[in-house]
C-alpha cells in the first residue's frame, strides 16, 4: 500500500484538474495514489479521469493504474459542498498519510518524494502530519518561508503568533483526521470550511515544518472558497456559527483570538436568525461582552453581500 493519498474534491474543474494530474505523473517518487472526489459535476470531469485510466463511463466509482504509475480512484457524489468532498474522502482513504490538492492547484515534481521521506524520516505518533509551503506561481511562497529554526509547531500558534499567516499546506495522519470526520453542517449550507475537522486535531497534536513548497495555488474567479467571503458568510451564516463556537473553545488560543472568534459567532447567528446564540456558547460572558462588535458586523457583511 501507498503511503500517501493525494486526494481533489472536484466540482466543474474539467479545465483545469488535468494540471492537476499532470504534475502527479511527474512525480519523483509514485508512494501514492490519487483520490478524486467529483462534487456532482455537469461537465467532462467524469469522462476525463476515466480516460486515464482506461475506465467505464457508467459507473459512479471507478478505479485503475494511469500510464504514469500511480493508481487513480474516481468517486462521484451528489452535490453538496467542499467539507463533504472531504467527508467522502476520509471514508475511503487508508494510506498512512493524506493531503488534499485542489482541483486547480498542482504539486512541484519533488512534492510526494519530500513528504514521504521527511515524514519516515522525522515522523511518529506524537505529530499531527507536515505543514508545507503553498506557492503561487511566480514562484513566491505565499506568506513567505517559515523561520529557519522552525521545526514543528501547532496549527493555531501559526495565526495567532504571527509566525505565518498564509495558506499552508497540511499533509495529515489518515487515523488522526477520521476521528474527528464526518464533519456534519446544515441543510442548505455548502460553504462549511473543512479546516473544522483540521483545527480539532491541530489542537492536541504538532505538525512537523516542512520549508518546502508542496504545492502551487491558482485561485480561480469562481464561486470558490477563497472568494465572495461576504456571500458566503450570507449562504452558509449556522456553519460558520459553529466553525466560530469551535474556535473559541480552542486550548491553543489568546483572549484576542478568542473575542475575534465571539464577535463572528455573534454576527453569523445574526444572520441566521438563531434566537440561542447566547444559550449555545460556553463562554457566555465573552459572547457577551463581543456582541455589540458582533450585530454592527452582520450588518456590515449584509451591505457588502449586497454589493
Amino acid at each position: 500500500m501507498a503511503t500517501l493519498t493525494v486526494f481533489t474534491p472536484s466540482y466543474n474543474r474539467a479545465h483545469t484538474i488535468w494540471r492537476t494530474y499532470e504534475s502527479l505523473c511527474r512525480q519523483t517518487c509514485k508512494d501514492f495514489c490519487w483520490l478524486v472526489i467529483d462534487d456532482g459535476s455537469t461537465d467532462n470531469t467524469r469522462q476525463l479521469v476515466a480516460s486515464w485510466i482506461g475506465a467505464s463511463q457508467t459507473t459512479a466509482d471507478f478505479s485503475g493504474q494511469c500510464e504514469a504509475g500511480f493508481s487513480i480512484r474516481y468517486i462521484w457524489k451528489e452535490n453538496g459542498g467542499l467539507h463533504t468532498g472531504y467527508n467522502t474522502a476520509y471514508a475511503n482513504i487508508e494510506t498512512e498519510l493524506c493531503v488534499c490538492i485542489d482541483s486547480d492547484d498542482w504539486m512541484p515534481d519533488d512534492a510526494v518524494e519530500k513528504i514521504v521521506n521527511y515524514w519516515k524520516e522525522k515522523g511518529g505518533n506524537r505529530y499531527a502530519g507536515i505543514m508545507g509551503l503553498d506557492f503561487d506561481t511566480k514562484g513566491k511562497p505565499l506568506g513567505g518561508y517559515f523561520p529557519d529554526n522552525l521545526h514543528e509547531a501547532y496549527f493555531l500558534d501559526m495565526y495567532i503568533n504571527n509566525i505565518h499567516r498564509a495558506d499552508t499546506k497540511e499533509v495529515m495522519r489518515t487515523d488522526l483526521m477520521k476521528k474527528v470526520a464526518p464533519q456534519v453542517g446544515f441543510e442548505g449550507e455548502k460553504n462549511f470550511n473543512p479546516v473544522y475537522m483540521l483545527l480539532q486535531v491541530c489542537d492536541d497534536y504538532p505538525l512537523l515544518v516542512l520549508n518546502e513548497n508542496l504545492c502551487i495555488v491558482e485561485y480561480q474567479q469562481d464561486d470558490s472558497m477563497s472568494r465572495g467571503i461576504y456571500r458566503q458568510y450570507m449562504n452558509s451564516p449556522r456553519s460558520f456559527a459553529k466553525l466560530r463556537l469551535l474556535e473559541m473553545n480552542l486550548k491553543r488560543n489568546t483572549f484576542k483570538h478568542r473575542f475575534r472568534s465571539a464577535v463572528h459567532y455573534v454576527s453569523s447567528c445574526m444572520i441566521s436568525k438563531d434566537r440561542n446564540w447566547l444559550k449555545q456558547a460556553s463562554n457566555k460572558w465573552l459572547v457577551l461582552l463581543a456582541s455589540p462588535f458582533g450585530v454592527a458586523l452582520s450588518y456590515y457583511i449584509k451591505s457588502k453581500a449586497k454589493k
